[in-house]
């Protein structure tokens, strides 16, 4: 044989690569492949090693030919490459067809996205296509390509390679088989078809096969079932199926949700009796004539229907069904069927809310009016109409204007407060009018007005105000209108020229005790009147309390100045004065004070005047001081107060007690946090005592962050109550949403305290959701997404439209106590409360009653509908080891 060079065609890829070959070692094989094993038909390759190469390749006159034991020959191209070293590797491919027919074939696999392969079972050795390596992504005569090949198949297909394999290998005819396989990461498909080869005696000696990619093939299929689970997944959220009835053969196909949804196992064959087996037997009849119909007549229809489950479970679907024509056998109904019972539930609770809240307005005593958006009366109940004595066909197509007295003309606009209307007889009539503005069904707005006759309430609050202001015994001023008429001053234009005297009756303990108390009570009233008849005009006398009398001059300039001006009031004391047959002489030790400066306050000249009226006491009876600088200075003990308070927020100073809100059953819900403040030297004090310094020094907000961080932190570690972690709820005062840190401020305490979103409420007063601005309700938005819950503080005391709390991300209403203190006495404040928990309803917000007191309030509350209850009957505010205490059995005692 000549030694040959390899052709210019013998590329990586052609022919040449399927070839057998041989390595030769002085004539004698050392080495071949399956292919040479193949081509010289033994069974293996290691059949070849020893044998001499010219006993099976030979070349003569007719050409290359390889010699086979069963004496055929196979005509072959060889190409000899020459080592050096005494050593050849000879390739030999077989020429039946030619080369490039073989080149051609291999590019036909790729063309066709397959390969093929010879697996010999005796040697446990498989030949691969180079189309096949390149096919799968292998390294051409990789040692561990079987390896790979497994490690890239789906490992869920593995099980199916080992039963491929063993029918395979116990195969007992050469029928080829055929193996579906996906790569592991499942992109690609597979098609592998198999057949086996049998020796002389029936074994299986040889596997031969090819693997074709029909990956493009299986896109439909894949998409189609990829729109099929979408499709199912539509109608699982939607509790939706759909269904087919040939009306001919009366069989019926439905989906498999369609199945879920009515509890039916999937498998069960389906017909129309079947189905309507399940309709309810009340609505049988009628469904079953409204299908009838759509056969008979093809018109859609749409119809609502109970239906009962196996399990006995009845539910609401809403069916909808058309008529397809075409069909060889007859026009078939194709429609879908939607389990709408939790709808109808919601929209049945929410009739009868509505239903509740119109009787309570026709019931209810207070008057309550619907205007229109021209705000004009369009119905009204009859509390009204018997307030105003007019029917309602008169009242309607009034304005508030024309309800309104002739003698009071405020703003036209419909607008809460309070406003005086006028009855058909003339009469004045006091009203408290709340306003709620809305959005009917239909888009139109609309105002819900509630007239509240507060005739008589005024009469009694002007007594009780006189009461409050002025003093039993002597019917002069009290601390109260001292306060509001220094407030007054003090703000005015001529706030330097007020003057105050505190006068202090010097030893009036002895008319007491040598006269008695009601000479002594006789003694102040004379000398009360003795002050209003000699003060100078313009000035005012208090009593303050006991033997205190103080004295207001609008404009000490007018009376002398402030020294002429005490000096006058002490000489009207020591004037002597007849009591039961007597005549007293007594006096008084008198403190003057004026405005230090434009921040004086009331309370401040009160102090200065009281300072120098103990100065005055100190040199005897009758005499008379004025405030000076030391004195002044002393009165600053508020601005210590502020300083403490400061310091107390720096250092932790401050404590916060929990008053449990618990539900119907008693279980504890939440706790409200409240601060309380252990003073040094005053003891515990309650938030009143010092929120006004709080106030004044600027400190509402660097309180309410305390609080809330100090509130979440210790929340964090209160055990679960039945397996339910109790909330913690803050009242909010200088931090509010509107705050530009507002959203920071909040989600950095949350981080600090490590207590869950969900667990945390906020508190806001009514008057805060008024006008909200963007920025605000977007802050409350992103807490509320991210788990937090506000609620509406006192509601009902200020002013809100219905669209606004609708809107507003406010998932709890308080019902102010006030309302709550009434409703077993005062109609007027059932009626309230009651209109408020059916707000809170009828809106999805949770109700909660704050100022339960009695157990009357509390079944009267309950039976409203309210959710959760806070007040003293429960649970006073504890310290946070009590509170702990109180969440062990996670229930408080409520009234049965």
């Amino acid at each position: 044989m000549a030694e040959l060079v390899e052709p210019a065609g013998a590329a990586r890829g052609s022919a040449w690569a399927e070839a057998g070959w041989v390595r030769c070692s002085d004539g004698l094989v050392v080495q071949a492949n399956l292919g040479a094993a193949l081509l010289a038909g033994a069974h293996s390759p290691e059949q070849l090693v020893g044998q001499s190469l010219a006993g099976f390749l030979v070349e003569d006159d007719n050409g290359q030919h390889v010699l086979r034991p069963d004496g055929t020959a196979v005509e072959v191209t060889a190409l000899r490459i020459c080592n050096g070293d005494g050593r050849s590797t000879v390739v030999f491919a077989p020429t039946s067809m030619g080369m490039t027919t073989v080149d051609e074939l291999l590019a036909a696999q790729r063309v066709a996205r397959l390969g093929s392969f010879v697996h010999d079972v005796a040697l446990g050795r498989t030949h691969y296509s180079l189309p096949l390596y390149e096919l799968l992504g292998v390294a051409l005569g990789a040692e561990d390509t079987e390896a790979q090949l497994l490690f890239r198949t789906h490992p869920e297909d593995l099980p199916a390679v080992v039963e491929f394999r063993e029918r395979l290998m116990e195969a007992t005819d050469d029928e080829p088989l055929e193996l579906e396989l996906r790569e592991r990461d499942g992109d690609k498909t597979y098609l592998v078809r198999s057949q086996p080869v049998f020796d002389s005696k029936g074994v299986v000696y040889r596997v031969r096969g090819v693997v074709h990619d029909i990956t493009d093939l299986r896109a439909p299929d894949r998409q189609r079932g990829l729109d099929r689970r979408l499709f199912e997944d539509a109608q699982r959220v939607a509790l939706l199926g759909t269904w087919a009835w040939n009306t001919s053969t009366g069989d019926c196909v439905w989906s498999t949700m369609l199945y879920e949804l009515f509890g039916v196992e999937p498998k069960t064959a389906m017909t129309y009796d079947g189905y309507l087996r399940y309709v309810h037997q009340d609505d049988r009849e009628w469904v079953d004539r409204t299908w009838r119909q759509l056969a008979e007549n093809g018109e859609p229809v749409v119809c609502e229907y109970r239906v009962v489950r196996p399990d006995g479970v009845v539910r609401v679907f809403r069916c909808r069904g058309a008529s397809f024509a075409g069909r060889k056998d007859g026009p078939v109904m194709v429609g879908t069927a939607q389990d709408v019972t939790e709808q109808r539930s919601t929209e049945s609770r929410m009739q009868r809310s509505s239903q509740r809240f119109t009787d309570l307005v026709a019931i209810t005593p207070v008057g309550i009016g619907l205007f229109d958006a021209t705000e004009r009366i369009v119905d009204a109940n009859d509390a009204l109409c018997r307030l105003l004595g007019m029917d309602l066909e008169r009242l309607r197509g009034m304005t508030v204007a024309q309800l309104t007295h002739p003698d009071h003309s405020p703003d036209d606009r419909l607008a809460a407060g309070q406003r005086v209307l006028v009855t058909a007889a003339g009469e004045p009539v006091y009203c408290e009018l709340s306003v709620v503005s809305s959005v009917a069904d239909d888009g139109q707005r609309f105002g819900l007005v509630v007239f509240q006759d507060v005739t008589e309430r005024r009469r009694a609050a002007e007594l009780l105000r006189h009461q409050a202001t002025h003093d039993d015994l002597t019917g002069l001023p009290g601390r109260v209108a001292v306060n509001e008429l220094l407030a007054e001053l003090l703000t005015g234009e001529d706030a330097g020229k007020v003057a105050l005297l505190f006068c202090d009756l010097d030893n009036f303990k002895r008319v007491n005790d040598s006269m008695g108390h009601d000479a002594g009570d006789e003694l102040l009233v004379a000398l009360a009147r003795r002050l209003e008849d000699g003060v100078p005009e313009g000035c005012v006398v208090a009593r303050m309390s006991g033997d205190e009398y103080v004295v207001i001059c609008r404009d000490v300039t007018t009376v002398g100045g402030v020294d002429e001006f005490a000096s006058g009031v002490a000489h009207l004391f020591r004037t002597a004065i007849p009591v039961r047959g007597q005549l007293l002489r007594v006096s008084a030790s008198v403190g003057a004070a004026v405005p230090s400066g434009p921040e004086t306050t009331g309370a401040d000249l009160l102090r200065f005047a009281d300072a120098a009226m103990f100065q005055a006491k100190r040199r005897g009876a009758g005499r008379v001081s004025l405030a000076n600088a030391t004195l002044i200075a002393s009165a600053g003990s508020q601005l210590y107060l502020e300083g403490q308070l400061r310091e107390a927020l720096q250092n932790d100073g401050l404590v916060l007690h929990y008053q449990p809100v618990v539900g119907v059953d008693g279980s504890i819900l939440s706790a409200e946090a409240l601060v309380r403040w252990p003073h040094p030297e005053r003891g515990m004090l309650a938030p009143a005592q010092f929120l006004v310094v709080a106030e004044q020094g600027d400190l509402l907000r660097d309180l309410d962050k305390w609080v809330l961080r100090t509130a979440l932190h210790e929340a964090r570690s209160w055990p679960a109550v039945a397996g339910r972690q109790v909330s913690v709820a803050v009242n909010l005062a200088g931090l509010v949403p509107g705050d530009p840190e507002f959203v920071d401020v909040v989600a950095t305490a949350i981080a600090g305290g490590g207590i869950e979103w969900e667990r945390v409420v906020l508190e806001l007063v009514e008057i805060d959701f008024v006008d909200l601005p963007s920025r605000s309700r977007t802050a409350m938005a992103e807490l509320v997404a991210r788990g937090v819950r506000f609620a509406v503080d006192d509601f009902g005391t200020g002013y809100s439209s219905l669209a606004r709390l609708k809107d507003l991300p406010a998932q709890i209403i308080k019902v102010d106590r006030r309302f709550v203190a009434g409703i077993g006495t005062d109609p007027l404040d059932f009626a309230v409360a009651r209109a408020v928990v059916d707000l809170a309803r009828t809106m999805g917000r949770s109700c909660v009653a704050e100022g339960v007191e009695t157990d009357t309030q509390f079944t009267m509350l309950r039976d409203m509908g309210v959710d959760a209850y806070q007040g003293w009957l429960l649970s006073r505010a504890v310290p946070p080891a009590e509170f702990r205490a109180l969440l062990s059995p996670g229930k408080l005692r409520v009234p049965s």
